[in-house]
């Protein structure tokens, strides 16, 4: 194909962006599921098409330094064309130098717990894993509702295991019940893994057992958090999947979630807030039975869930134009998101940078992911095969501009830390890469091949300790062109990706858009 630059009303060809969420670019060897799958169509691309690294981490991605990405993160730049400054950034800014103490919606919860003598509860990821909460931020505010006074302050965490090692939920839960002591007010009051009360993928019955444990106490019940914890790994049930047990007070009552109490939910990534979110705040909620609904005095997001819900938020979403989306949009043009249902939302509300409808023109495709296992090990070809057969589908009735597609194993495998089934999750999306590559060929439609962050290819660590986070590993990008290949330069990051694209199809880049254009001689 031949690369143009100018202004343009139509795109010169059909373009693809596919992501291979968690495939990153690391050394082989024994944790590495990348280099031990058998992936020929990917192979055969590094072999004749031009392709570069990127950033995917910490600053290049507007994280802190040394942060690992994440699929929010990654999609977000990826959309954005710029690097995009993140939560976790926002709120450490504001940690620093004390203009969280001031916040409008935490001095709702603040005065709900105040009044009457009713409780503040926070709720959230306890972690340092920085991908949906940080154990920081929790502690930040739990210092200021003690200076504010209250004495009714209750702590209820969920588990990693994902973006942690898979058992260091237990030192997590000691760090905290430590500060407390410290601290002189407040207690844990529930805990339980992420697996239950922050599922994303509408499996209610999971979201349903953790709701019953902090709105009715229901659970194994235990008078010090860490002691259930210990008994939980004493049989062989790590971080992810505690079962959800209430915590004791000294009167040996659970605290609950009642009429008039305020709620602070402290993580800041929205996707896996919102069925919980909606569980206890919903009027017409309907996915499960609840026997009691408490009608909460405040309840305050630290980040906007999801625009609808209504609630306080302490750090609003920033506003951003001229995303990926939008561009095409303007252009009269169409285009495709496809992508099965644990990395639906990727494609389509963190790629539009937070924009919830479609934009004109945008057509969406949600594959199923699959619901009949526990946990993705079980099916590491998840719904692969099944995106590559209705893309092709798709692509003999319609013809899209832009197609925007991610495939989710090698991120949601690579979670389970079951390496052998990592190996097969890699292997099949090159299956099904394979698949679509061939179609592409025929239809004379370009594509850019990378990924918003690594996973599987470092699943151990120097101790030979499962890995079950997200890495610091550059990310792939590949251009394959049926027509002419162009070259792409070294020393960029995600935000440079949507730059590319445009120059590929003929389209300027808006002024908002930062990045720069990885073809060469940009």
């Amino acid at each position: 194909m031949t690369f143009r630059k100018g202004s343009a009303p139509l795109a010169e060809q059909p373009v693809a962006l596919i992501i291979l969420d968690g495939w990153g670019l690391a050394p082989a060897g024994p944790g590495n599921a990348i280099s031990q799958a058998s992936t020929p169509v990917f192979d055969r691309l590094l072999n004749e098409c031009p392709w570069t690294t990127l950033g995917a981490s910490g600053l290049d991605v507007g994280l802190p330094a040394g942060q690992m990405g994440n699929s929010e993160v990654g999609h977000t730049n990826i959309g954005a064309g710029r690097i995009v400054y993140q939560e976790l950034t926002r709120i450490g800014l504001a940690l620093a130098n004390g203009s969280l103490a001031g916040n409008e919606a935490l001095q709702r919860a603040f005065l709900a717990a105040a009044a009457n003598g009713r409780a503040l509860h926070l709720l959230g990821l306890l972690s340092t894993g920085g991908v949906h909460s940080h154990q920081d931020h929790l502690e930040a505010l739990l210092r200021l509702a003690a200076e504010r006074g209250l004495q009714r302050i209750y702590v209820h965490v969920f588990l990693d295991g994902r973006d942690t090692p898979p058992d260091s939920g237990l030192s997590y839960v000691r760090r905290l019940e430590l500060f407390l002591e410290k601290l002189g007010v407040g207690r844990i009051a529930s805990v339980g893994g992420r697996f239950y009360g922050m599922d994303r993928d509408r499996r209610w019955e999971r979201v349903e057992r953790h709701w019953r444990t902090l709105v009715l106490g229901q659970g194994e019940r235990f008078h010090k958090a860490s002691a259930g914890v210990e008994a939980s790994y004493a049989a062989g049930v790590m971080d992810e999947f505690v079962e959800p047990f209430p915590v004791l007070g000294a009167d040996s009552e659970p605290a609950l979630l009642q009429t008039g109490d305020g709620v602070i939910f402290f993580n800041f990534r929205g996707d896996r807030a919102r069925e919980i979110t909606m569980a206890l705040t919903r009027d017409e909620f309907a996915d499960f039975a609840r026997p009691v609904y408490p009608r909460l005095g405040a309840y305050v997001c630290l980040t906007e869930y999801d625009a609808e819900f209504g609630l306080p938020v302490v750090f609003p979403p920033v506003d951003l134009v001229d995303v990926l989306g939008q561009v095409i949009a303007d252009q009269g043009l169409r285009q495709l998101r496809i992508a099965e249902t644990e990395k639906y939302a990727h494609v389509t509300f963190f790629f539009n940078g937070g924009r919830e409808a479609p934009f004109p023109g945008e057509e969406r495709c949600l594959v199923p992911s699959p619901r009949e296992v526990r946990t993705y090990d079980l099916k590491p070809e998840m719904s692969a095969m099944t995106i590559a057969s209705e893309l092709c589908r798709l692509l003999d009735k319609q013809v899209y501009d832009l197609i925007v597609l991610n495939f989710a194993n090698c991120d949601m495998v690579g979670h389970t830390g079951i390496i052998k089934a990592a190996v097969k999750a890699c292997e099949a999306v090159d299956q099904a890469l394979g698949l679509i590559l061939e179609k592409f060929t025929k239809l004379g439609i370009s594509a850019l091949i990378t990924a918003d962050h690594g996973n599987a290819e470092v699943m151990l660590d120097a101790t030979g300790r499962p890995v079950t986070a997200h890495s610091l590993s550059p990310v792939p990008l590949i251009l394959f062109a049926p027509d002419d290949h162009g070259r792409l330069r070294s020393g960029g990051v995600l935000a440079d990706i949507a730059p590319t694209l445009l120059q590929v199809m003929g389209l300027d880049k808006p002024a908002a858009m930062t990045g720069s254009s990885l073809l060469s001689g940009d």
